[in-house]
């Protein structure tokens, strides 16, 4: 029997995975198959009546007489209409692939999409019926330990893919529950700084000082440093505003020792790899340093870090609001109840003898105070 190779009818191309099986109303199988490069999801027949209607004289049936392939071809015709009426009974992972693709083409944020595709995963992990509404209901009602905020995930997850599927649904409410973030303390942000490799140091030290999302500093390209000013520009995902930050001197020299594979200051390679790395170096040093609120720490944890120090330093929620991004003024306010700064212990105090010091004091997130003894009084907070 001749081999048929299978190709995608809407670019030609031979770079597939098998996406399930559609039955038809006779309980015969027909192999679907999804396009790796341009995600155009097909089943094997249409791939044939391409082949066919381009010249191609490959074996269809099981015969390779001209009477099979009359015949096969002849059965091929009324398939578009026979299949509209079939119950598609489709493999997990067919059904996860075009469910990502889904995503992709309605222009969610790479993060997102591999976050509700993970969601999916774990529905079809603790045995729900993906096209039984009623039974992501019952799991989700069930979990008393997830909280309102995971659950509003699961149920927007799902709402994605009932959308792909045209299944229709009731999806149940949960109301958030507001909760305020963890705000570490800096000289642990900077324990963690010091303690990772080099790469992961840098992206840390980076959100440490623009308050980016790790997504926004994932997409940071080497035209977007401009290193005689300092400056580094953001290009905003999640329908931010773009920024522009002034970065210290210490960045600027990190940035630099990194390798310039790409066009990419982080090679944009796998973002998932490199949040494992920093997890997996992470848990080293809080393990080593006996202190598990680094454990606590996460790359979105720097932002709400900067947005706090920040609006400590000046007082101006608009002007907070403007240097995260935010679309909202509801988004940036709950930074202005965070923390209490007013308690002098919380500081750590330096002196600057001459312009330079101060210079560097100023760099390293100091504010400036008053002057003693014809020297300059610097403050941070520990």
């Amino acid at each position: 029997m001749a081999n048929t190779q299978i190709i995608c009818p809407k670019c030609d191309s031979e770079r597939l995975y098998k996406a399930g099986l559609r039955y038809l109303q006779d309980s015969s199988p027909v192999q679907r198959f999804l396009c790796r490069d341009c995600g155009y999801r097909f089943s094997e027949s249409q791939s044939l009546n391409k082949q066919t209607s381009k010249g191609s004289f490959r074996q269809i049936g099981s015969t390779p007489s001209a009477h099979g392939l009359v015949k096969n071809l002849t059965e091929l015709e009324p398939l578009k209409d026979r299949l509209a009426g079939a119950t598609e009974k489709t493999d997990v992972k067919g059904k996860i692939i075009e469910y990502l693709w889904f995503l992709k083409k309605q222009g969610y944020a790479e993060t997102t999409v591999k976050g509700r595709v993970q969601i999916i995963k774990r529905l079809i992990k603790l045995g729900c019926d993906l096209w039984n509404p009623e039974s992501i209901k019952l799991l989700v009602a069930q979990h008393d330990d997830w909280s309102n905020n995971y659950k509003r995930t699961i149920i927007d997850a799902y709402d994605r893919f009932t959308e792909m599927e045209e299944i229709r649904w009731n999806s149940p409410e949960y109301k958030a529950t507001e909760k305020l973030p963890f705000i570490p303390l800096e000289k642990e942000i900077d324990q963690l700084i010091s303690g990772c490799g080099k790469k992961v140091a840098t992206s840390l030290l980076l959100l440490k000082e623009t308050g980016m999302r790790i997504g926004e500093a994932w997409k940071l390209e080497w035209t977007d440093f401009n290193e005689k000013n300092r400056n580094l520009k953001c290009t905003p995902e999640k329908h931010g505003r773009p920024r522009m930050f002034k970065v210290s001197s210490r960045l600027v020299s990190m940035l630099k020792a990194l390798p310039k594979h790409s066009k990419y200051i982080f090679s944009k390679k796998n973002m998932s790899a490199h949040t494992a790395n920093f997890i997996r170096q992470r848990r080293r040093l809080a393990k080593k340093l006996q202190n598990p609120r680094l454990e606590k720490i996460t790359f979105h944890t720097l932002r709400h870090f900067y947005a706090t120090m920040l609006y400590h330093k000046t007082k101006d929620i608009l002007y907070v609001k403007q240097m995260l991004g935010h679309r909202s003024i509801q988004s940036t306010l709950i930074y202005t109840q965070l923390v209490d700064f007013e308690n002098p212990e919380e500081y750590t105090c330096r002196i600057a003898e001459n312009l330079e010091e101060a210079r560097e004091l100023i760099e390293a997130g100091f504010q400036y105070v008053t002057d003693i003894e014809n020297k300059k009084l610097f403050r941070k907070r520990k």
